[in-house]
Protein backbone atom coordinates (compact mmCIF):
# COMPACT_ATOMS: atom_id res chain seq x y z
CA UNK A 1 0.00 0.00 0.00
CA UNK A 2 2.56 2.55 -1.11
CA UNK A 3 -0.05 4.84 -2.64
CA UNK A 4 0.11 8.23 -0.94
CA UNK A 5 -3.09 9.32 0.74
CA UNK A 6 -4.59 12.70 -0.19
CA UNK A 7 -4.16 15.71 2.09
CA UNK A 8 -6.90 16.20 4.65
CA UNK A 9 -8.85 19.40 3.91
CA UNK A 10 -9.35 22.00 6.63
CA UNK A 11 -12.92 21.08 7.55
CA UNK A 12 -14.58 20.42 10.86
CA UNK A 13 -16.64 17.37 9.85
CA UNK A 14 -16.29 14.67 7.20
CA UNK A 15 -18.87 12.18 5.93
CA UNK A 16 -18.09 8.47 5.82
CA UNK A 17 -17.66 8.71 2.05
CA UNK A 18 -15.12 11.51 2.37
CA UNK A 19 -13.22 9.64 5.09
CA UNK A 20 -13.26 6.53 2.92
CA UNK A 21 -11.53 8.43 0.11
CA UNK A 22 -9.12 10.26 2.45
CA UNK A 23 -8.01 7.05 4.16
CA UNK A 24 -8.19 4.54 1.31
CA UNK A 25 -10.64 2.16 2.98
CA UNK A 26 -14.22 1.21 2.15
CA UNK A 27 -17.10 2.59 4.27
CA UNK A 28 -18.02 -0.87 5.57
CA UNK A 29 -14.46 -1.23 6.89
CA UNK A 30 -14.82 2.07 8.77
CA UNK A 31 -18.08 0.87 10.35
CA UNK A 32 -16.37 -2.39 11.36
CA UNK A 33 -13.41 -0.54 12.85
CA UNK A 34 -15.83 1.47 15.01
CA UNK A 35 -16.79 -1.80 16.70
CA UNK A 36 -13.19 -2.92 17.14
CA UNK A 37 -11.49 0.33 18.22
CA UNK A 38 -13.16 2.10 21.13
CA UNK A 39 -11.23 5.31 20.41
CA UNK A 40 -13.12 5.69 17.12
CA UNK A 41 -16.46 7.31 17.86
CA UNK A 42 -17.82 9.46 15.04
CA UNK A 43 -20.74 11.73 15.79
CA UNK A 44 -24.05 10.35 14.54
CA UNK A 45 -26.80 12.63 13.35
CA UNK A 46 -30.16 12.17 11.66
CA UNK A 47 -30.61 8.70 10.20
CA UNK A 48 -27.44 7.48 11.93
CA UNK A 49 -25.26 9.41 9.49
CA UNK A 50 -21.68 9.46 10.68
CA UNK A 51 -19.63 12.64 10.86
CA UNK A 52 -15.92 12.33 11.58
CA UNK A 53 -13.69 15.08 12.97
CA UNK A 54 -10.12 15.71 11.84
CA UNK A 55 -8.55 13.81 14.75
CA UNK A 56 -10.68 10.77 13.91
CA UNK A 57 -9.48 10.84 10.30
CA UNK A 58 -5.90 10.84 11.62
CA UNK A 59 -6.76 7.94 13.93
CA UNK A 60 -8.22 5.98 11.01
CA UNK A 61 -5.06 6.61 9.00
CA UNK A 62 -3.02 5.35 11.96
CA UNK A 63 -5.20 2.22 12.22
CA UNK A 64 -4.87 1.68 8.47
CA UNK A 65 -1.08 2.01 8.75
CA UNK A 66 -0.93 -0.50 11.59
CA UNK A 67 -3.16 -3.05 9.85
CA UNK A 68 -2.26 -2.72 6.19
CA UNK A 69 1.32 -1.43 6.12
CA UNK A 70 2.81 -2.86 9.33
CA UNK A 71 0.86 -6.12 9.30
CA UNK A 72 -0.66 -5.99 12.78
CA UNK A 73 -3.76 -7.99 13.63
CA UNK A 74 -6.80 -6.09 14.91
CA UNK A 75 -5.95 -6.95 18.51
CA UNK A 76 -2.30 -6.05 17.92
CA UNK A 77 -3.28 -2.69 16.44
CA UNK A 78 -5.65 -2.12 19.35
CA UNK A 79 -2.79 -2.78 21.78
CA UNK A 80 -0.48 -0.43 19.87
CA UNK A 81 -3.05 2.35 20.11
CA UNK A 82 -3.80 1.84 23.81
CA UNK A 83 -0.12 1.51 24.76
CA UNK A 84 0.74 4.66 22.80
CA UNK A 85 2.65 2.82 20.08
CA UNK A 86 6.05 1.23 19.98
CA UNK A 87 8.97 2.12 22.19
CA UNK A 88 10.11 5.74 21.85
CA UNK A 89 13.52 4.62 20.65
CA UNK A 90 11.98 2.94 17.60
CA UNK A 91 13.07 4.94 14.55
CA UNK A 92 10.10 3.88 12.42
CA UNK A 93 7.70 4.87 15.18
CA UNK A 94 9.38 8.25 15.57
CA UNK A 95 9.22 8.81 11.83
CA UNK A 96 5.48 8.05 11.76
CA UNK A 97 4.83 10.40 14.68
CA UNK A 98 6.76 13.17 12.92
CA UNK A 99 4.74 12.49 9.76
CA UNK A 100 1.53 12.86 11.78
CA UNK A 101 2.88 16.11 13.25
CA UNK A 102 3.71 17.40 9.78
CA UNK A 103 0.22 16.46 8.63
CA UNK A 104 -1.32 18.44 11.49
CA UNK A 105 0.88 21.42 10.69
CA UNK A 106 -0.20 21.16 7.05
CA UNK A 107 -3.82 21.21 8.26
CA UNK A 108 -3.19 24.64 9.75
CA UNK A 109 -1.42 26.16 6.73
CA UNK A 110 -4.48 28.22 5.79
CA UNK A 111 -4.27 30.09 9.08
CA UNK A 112 -2.27 33.25 9.71
CA UNK A 113 1.32 32.56 8.61
CA UNK A 114 3.69 32.01 11.52
CA UNK A 115 1.00 31.58 14.18
CA UNK A 116 -1.00 28.43 14.73
CA UNK A 117 -3.62 28.02 17.47
CA UNK A 118 -2.88 24.90 19.46
CA UNK A 119 -6.59 24.08 19.34
CA UNK A 120 -6.40 23.96 15.54
CA UNK A 121 -3.41 21.62 15.70
CA UNK A 122 -5.35 19.33 18.01
CA UNK A 123 -8.32 19.39 15.59
CA UNK A 124 -11.04 18.29 17.93
CA UNK A 125 -10.17 20.19 21.05
CA UNK A 126 -12.72 22.95 21.29
CA UNK A 127 -11.89 26.63 20.90
CA UNK A 128 -11.41 27.00 24.64
CA UNK A 129 -7.72 26.25 24.10
CA UNK A 130 -6.76 29.50 22.39
CA UNK A 131 -3.03 29.42 23.08
CA UNK A 132 -0.95 30.61 20.13
CA UNK A 133 2.41 29.17 19.22
CA UNK A 134 4.88 30.68 16.78
CA UNK A 135 6.03 27.82 14.55
CA UNK A 136 8.98 29.82 13.28
CA UNK A 137 10.56 29.69 16.74
CA UNK A 138 9.78 26.02 17.49
CA UNK A 139 12.04 23.15 16.59
CA UNK A 140 10.60 19.94 15.21
CA UNK A 141 11.19 18.27 18.58
CA UNK A 142 9.18 20.97 20.38
CA UNK A 143 6.31 20.67 17.90
CA UNK A 144 6.44 16.89 18.25
CA UNK A 145 6.31 17.09 22.05
CA UNK A 146 3.37 19.52 21.90
CA UNK A 147 1.47 17.25 19.53
CA UNK A 148 2.19 14.18 21.65
CA UNK A 149 0.79 15.95 24.72
CA UNK A 150 -2.31 16.97 22.73
CA UNK A 151 -2.72 13.39 21.53
CA UNK A 152 -2.46 12.10 25.09
CA UNK A 153 -5.13 14.55 26.25
CA UNK A 154 -7.40 13.55 23.35
CA UNK A 155 -7.02 9.86 24.15
CA UNK A 156 -7.94 10.62 27.77
CA UNK A 157 -11.30 12.09 26.68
Amino acid sequence: MDKALPAIPAKRYFTIGEVSELCGVKPYVLRYWEQEFTQLKPMKRRGNRRYYQHHEVLLIRRIRDLLYDQGFTISGARNQLTEGGAARGDTASSFREEAHAAELIGFTQDLTPGHVPVSAMAAGVHDSARATVSLEKLSLDQVREELLSIRASLLAI
